[in-house]
């Protein structure tokens, strides 16, 4: 197997690997990118692929990490992880696990951890790396490296987020609150949010906000039939999709270009959180990008003309 089929065979793990530690699409595919252009000029054959691969893509995050945090500490408004529409690492057998590792709110908590634990933190608690393997990749010792994985478990533990064990029931859950959303369903949409609910958006100061964050069954419910239904009436159309391994939707303009993602925490037969991504930088790996700010005065005009 030459080289380049190597890479490829890898290239799921290591973009796996990326994402988890940096919770950006586009530095996670620069990462890998680096990556290959540092096997491909080696001139020593490593003993494993893989482990030669991961470790270099795990140096190579470690480091963008380092320079992103302080771009983070400065961002407007809040944060959140680009969103991933799909994992291309796939393993059957932990999907689940894969899954909730790759949300939205495990990513948000790994962001307490420094760069170090975070990486140590991914490869062994989510990829099940064995401790020297873990100690080349980051350069430090085992003994470091345990250390450091004890440190990131324990504060991963003190807020590690719950979902709905059941895939199929939270879908279903999922499916009716996107059905009530269209039809502007009050009433349907409180049964199915929880009565401490939060729905908050990154939009980076780039594209129409929601307030710092809207909180309660009945303010988000109402926010939401309020304007959603104006949304569609413009041209709006909303994708149910899974967003970072939890149900969500994709929203369009009627060009079919990319105006925001939303993903859901599900958990006791309630949604527990909206996190939505409207920030255009966030969306180009979506696909085509749309003008929010346009969409968004089309839908306030559509608004006052139906009063």
């Amino acid at each position: 197997m030459s080289r380049a089929e190597e890479f490829e065979e890898l290239r799921p793990l290591l973009f796996a690997i990326a994402y988890r530690i940096l919770s950006s699409v586009s530095e996670a595919e620069d990462a890998v990118q680096e990556t290959w252009l540092r096997y491909e000029s080696s001139v020593t054959e490593p003993t494993s692929t893989k482990a030669f691969l991961s470790a270099v893509v795990t140096r190579i995050s470690i480091d963008v990490l380092r320079s992103a945090r302080s771009r983070r500490e400065q961002y407007v408004g809040e944060w959140f992880p680009e969103p991933l529409v799909a994992d291309p690492y796939e393993d059957p057998a932990r999907s689940a696990e894969l899954a909730d590792s790759v949300s939205m709110a495990a990513l948000l908590l790994l962001e307490r951890l420094s760069p170090l634990e975070r990486a140590v933190f991914v490869l062994r608690e989510v990829f099940a790396f064995d401790f020297p393997e873990i100690a080349s990749a980051v350069g430090r010792s085992e003994a470091a490296c345990r250390q450091l994985a004890v440190r990131a478990r324990r504060h991963m533990d003190t807020g590690r987020p719950r979902f709905e064990a059941d895939r199929i029931q939270r879908d279903a859950l999922a499916s009716r609150f996107f059905d009530a959303l269209k039809d502007g369903d009050v009433g349907g949409l409180q049964e199915l949010l929880a009565a401490d609910v939060q729905m908050v958006a990154d939009a980076g100061g780039k594209a129409p906000n929601l307030p710092r964050g809207i909180f309660g069954s009945d303010n988000v419910a109402r926010t939401l039939a309020a304007f959603l239904p104006t949304l569609f009436q413009v041209g709006g159309q909303l994708e149910f999709h899974e967003i970072n391994g939890q149900p969500g939707a994709i929203f369009r303009d009627r060009e079919q270009k990319v105006l925001a993602t939303w993903a859901l925490d599900v958990l006791d037969g309630r949604i527990q959180t909206i996190r939505a991504v409207i920030n255009p930088d966030k969306l180009a790996h979506v696909g085509l990008v749309a003008d929010a700010w346009a969409v968004a005065a089309e839908a306030k005009a559509a608004r006052r003309r139906t009063r």
